[in-house]
């Protein structure tokens, strides 16, 4: 006889969202996680009353209501609208392209100014785009590309953009309306308090033990459950017998600053070559400078971010899906569907970037199909 009806491993959006509904329905479960926390990376740790976002920046936003009213029934969500800056230079930008970023630019004060200026510089690359950085500029035109895209996705895949390929940018946002707001989504915010609160919301009443390697204790930890949902990396779960699957990762630098305030905004960009990391996220913003209780918060604390090759024991953060990556995984993806007791889901399980709304989506459309 099992102990638990599921095993989940991995405490992250998608597992938590898996156990919450399979706990709710009376299934009897375990949440196990490799690190000493919950809430994977989205994890939120308070310090100096602010909460760092310690594995970056993650700003909730979704046109899906279904996904919006699950999600807030754990956490009351703040009105944070996600607007960067890109500095290129010393130069500012506002983000994403809009008439503040033409104005600044090119000195143009209405829409059509800026549309007649995007499609001069446009008509620079009269071919199929055949690699990134024409794709950008058929796209945006020259000056943007320069300033604005092509240092930081450099800094970003460390590779030059004509080495890119031009499926990577299918599409650059560019408003010609005086919007800053980031996202074009219906709902959006910061769970007041910190994802860890609303995570910890989600696993109320279920058995959390953390620090458990199960790929180390496979199987023992098989034997506790009768279906198994694992959110860990799916070559890594194969002990990589196909190969190693391609990640970018990222590196923070983070530091407790004697001020109250160090950049004016949640998220900056440096898109220039030179400076080393791609941006700085001043964290306190994303609540508005304030703590829990609504006092403003003396210090402040900033993360600069680094964007690295991944190598194994490195944090796997944006999957690498290229031609060559995609078949492996592929190859792998055959291999899971063939263990009869285990789901594969979330990012690491299906080798697919999701933002956090899709992955509560994707949960969800699994709890309807086997709870």
């Amino acid at each position: 006889m099992s102990k638990y009806d599921y095993l989940v491993v991995g405490s992250g959006l998608f597992g938590a969202v898996f156990a919450q509904k399979a706990y709710q329905k009376g299934n009897k479960v375990l949440v196990i996680d490799k690190r000493r926390h919950i809430a994977g990376n989205v994890y939120t740790e308070k310090i100096e009353g602010i909460n760092v976002h310690k594995y970056g920046a993650h700003i909730f936003h979704t046109n899906n209501k279904e996904v919006w009213e699950y999600i807030n029934q754990f956490a009351e969500f703040n009105r944070f609208t996600n607007s960067p800056v890109a500095n290129y230079k010393g130069e500012l930008y506002s983000l994403p392209f809009n008439m503040y970023t033409f104005n600044k630019m090119w000195g143009v004060a209405n829409p059509e100014e800026a549309q007649k200026e995007i499609e001069k510089q446009r008509s620079e690359i009269k071919h199929k785009p055949q690699n990134l950085e024409e794709q950008a500029i058929s796209l945006v035109g020259r000056d943007i590309y320069e300033k604005l895209i092509k240092g930081y996705t450099e800094k970003q895949w460390g590779r030059e953009c004509r080495e890119l390929p031009a499926f990577i940018i299918k599409r650059l946002p560019v408003r010609f309306t005086f919007d800053n707001n980031y996202f074009n989504a219906l709902y959006q915010g910061i769970p007041v308090g910190g994802y860890t609160k609303m995570v910890l919301n989600m696993l109320e009443g279920i058995e959390v033990r953390l620090g458990i390697d199960y790929l180390e204790q496979k199987e023992e930890y098989n034997t506790l459950a009768d279906k198994i949902i694992y959110t860990g990396a799916i070559d890594a779960y194969f002990n990589y017998a196909l190969g190693c699957l391609q990640y970018r990762s990222v590196r923070f630098e983070t530091e407790v600053l004697e001020q109250s305030n160090y950049q004016g905004n949640a998220a900056v960009n440096y898109t220039d070559c030179e400076t080393p990391w791609t941006r700085i996220i001043e964290h306190k913003w994303f609540e508005f400078g304030k703590d829990e209780f609504g006092f403003e918060v003396p210090k402040t604390i900033i993360s600069k971010e680094y964007s690295s090759e991944w190598k194994l024991g490195d944090e796997p953060y944006y999957p690498v899906n290229d031609e060559k990556n995609s078949l492996l995984y592929s190859k792998y993806k055959k291999m899971a569907e063939d263990e009869e007791k285990v789901i594969f889901g979330g990012r690491l399980g299906e080798y697919k970037y999701y933002d956090m709304d899709q992955v509560i989506a994707k949960a969800l459309e699994l709890c309807r199909k086997i709870l």
